[in-house]
C-alpha cells in the first residue's frame, strides 16, 4: 500500500514509472510489540492509576541515571519541556534576551516569546547545523539571560569555546536535545553539560512515549520551580519542604494544598506514557549504534562533489540522514526531490522545523527581513533535507539511494 505524499512532494508532479521502490518512511517500528505488551500488562493490573504517579517518577529517575544528571521532570511533550524551561528561567533570572538558532523547531523560539524574552539569533555551523560558537559570542550582550542551543538531528553542537565562555560569563546554557538523544561531546552525553536540557519523546524521535518530553538539570532551585510549574504552579508539587513552608507562611490566608506560585500550565504526562518510556529506554543505546552506522554508510556513499559529507559525526546520534547540497543549485535540488518522491523515499526539505524559522509568519511579523542575515541557515532552508533513519533500515536501501542521488 503506497504512503501518502507530503504537500511538497505532490507539488513536484506525477511519479515516474520505473524508479526503485524503496518504501522508505521517516520513521518505522518505533513502538514495538514488546512496548505495547508492557502497556497492556500495566492496564491489566487491578485498578491501575493512569494519571501521573509512580511510573512517571520511575521514568524520571531512570532517565536521570541514563543521562547523568541529578533531576528530571517528565512532561507531556518536548514543546512543553521548552515552555517549562523558559518559564523557570524567567522566575530565576528575570526577562532579557535569549540567544537562539534560526534552524530549530518552532517551540524553542515560541517558548522564548511566551516567557517574555527577546530572541536574538545566531547563524549555524555547516558541519553541525547547530549555532556557531563564534556567532553566539558575537551576539552576547549585558541583557543576555541564556544561550538556547539546539543539537540538530543528532549532531553535537557543543565545543570547548562555548562551554568556557558561558561558564566564565555566568550565562546559563540551555541544551535542546529533542533530536539528539545519546549524542556525546568528549564522551559525555549532550544534555548533561548545560544549566538545563530538554528532550522530546515524540514518535519520530530516537525513542517514543507517543507524546512526551523531559526537562533535566543539576540545579535544585530550577528543578523545584519546574515541578511546581508543570502542574498549574501548585506549591504542593515541590519536593522541598522549606519551599512549601515559605509559601504557607507568606500566605496564611490560603489553603496550603492550593497555593499557586506562578501563572503556569498543566504540562503533566501520564502513567501510560511513562510505562512506554521505561520499556524503550533499555534499548536506546543499542539502537543508536545502528543509527550511527547507517549515517556513516549514507555519508560515505554520497558524491562529495555534489553533497556535503563532512559533517561532524563524532559523537553523533542521528535519527535522520542529512542530505545537503554542497553548493546552491536549484536544478539539482529539484531533481533530488523528484527522484526521492518517485522512489517513495519520504523526506523533509529544510531539515529541522522546515528550515529558517525567521522566514515563518510569526517571526516575519516581528522581525521583517531579518531572515536574510543568516546565509548558512538559508542554504539549509533551500538546499537541505532529512531522511528517516531507524534501527531496521536496510543497508541495501541506503546504497540504492546514494547511487540514485549521485547519478542526478
Amino acid at each position: 500500500m503506497s504512503r501518502p505524499q507530503t504537500l511538497e512532494q505532490k507539488a513536484l508532479g506525477p511519479m515516474a514509472t520505473s524508479p526503485p521502490d524503496l518504501s522508505w518512511p521517516l520513521m518505522r517500528n518505533n513502538v514495538t510489540r514488546a512496548d505495547l505488551d508492557a502497556l497492556i500488562a500495566f492496564l491489566q493490573k487491578d485498578d491501575p492509576i493512569l494519571t501521573q504517579s509512580k511510573n512517571v517518577e520511575a521514568f524520571e529517575l531512570a532517565w536521570s541515571e541514563w543521562l547523568g544528571v541529578k533531576h528530571s521532570v517528565f512532561v507531556n511533550s518536548g514543546s512543553s519541556a521548552n515552555e517549562l524551561t523558559m518559564l523557570a528561567l524567567r522566575e530565576l533570572h528575570g526577562e532579557g534576551e535569549i540567544i537562539v538558532p534560526p534552524l530549530t523547531w518552532v517551540s524553542d523560539i515560541a517558548s522564548v516569546l511566551h516567557a517574555g524574552f527577546t530572541p536574538v539569533f545566531a547563524d549555524i555551523s555547516p558541519r553541525t547545523m547547530g549555532m556557531d560558537s563564534a556567532e553566539i559570542l558575537r551576539k552576547i550582550s549585558p541583557r543576555t539571560k541564556a544561550v538556547f542551543l539546539t543539537h540538530i538531528l543528532g549532531y553535537n553542537a557543543l565545543d570547548d569555546l562555548l562551554l568556557e565562555e558561558c561558564g566564565s560569563r555566568g550565562i546559563p546554557l540551555i541544551e535542546d536535545v529533542c533530536e539528539s538523544h545519546g549524542a556525546t561531546f568528549r564522551d559525555k552525553k549532550c544534555g548533561s553539560f548545560g544549566f538545563a536540557s530538554n528532550f522530546s519523546f515524540y514518535y519520530a524521535h530516537h525513542m517514543s512515549t507517543i507524546e512526551g518530553g523531559m526537562v533535566c538539570t543539576n540545579d535544585r532551585d530550577f528543578y523545584e520551580i519546574c515541578r511546581v510549574a508543570r502542574s498549574h504552579g501548585m506549591v504542593r508539587e515541590s519536593r522541598d519542604a522549606s519551599f512549601q513552608a515559605r509559601y504557607a507562611a507568606d500566605f496564611p490566608d490560603l489553603n496550603p494544598s492550593f497555593i499557586f506560585a506562578f501563572p503556569a500550565h498543566n504540562m503533566r504526562s501520564t502513567e501510560l506514557n511513562a510505562v512506554l518510556g521505561l520499556a524503550q529506554l533499555p534499548r536506546l543505546d543499542a539502537n543508536n549504534i545502528i543509527r550511527t552506522r547507517n549515517l556513516n554508510r549514507f555519508l560515505d556513499g554520497l558524491d562529495p562533489s555534489k553533497f556535503r559529507t563532512d559533517f561532524a559525526v563524532e559523537g553523533s546520534s542521528n535519527y535522520a540522514l542529512t542530505l545537503v547540497l554542497k553548493d546552491p543549485d536549484a536544478s539539482l535540488r529539484d531533481r533530488c526531490m523528484q527522484a526521492m518522491t518517485d522512489a517513495r523515499v519520504e523526506f523533509r526539505r529544510g531539515t529541522s522545523g522546515g528550515g529558517n524559522q525567521l522566514r515563518q509568519p510569526y517571526l516575519r511579523r516581528l522581525l521583517g527581513d531579518e531572515y536574510k542575515k543568516y546565509p548558512e541557515v538559508e542554504h539549509i532552508h533551500f538546499h537541505g533535507f532529512y531522511i528517516g533513519n531507524y534501527p531496521d533500515l536496510e543497508s541495501e536501501k541506503i546504497d540504492t539511494l546514494c547511487t540514485l542521488l549521485n547519478g542526478l
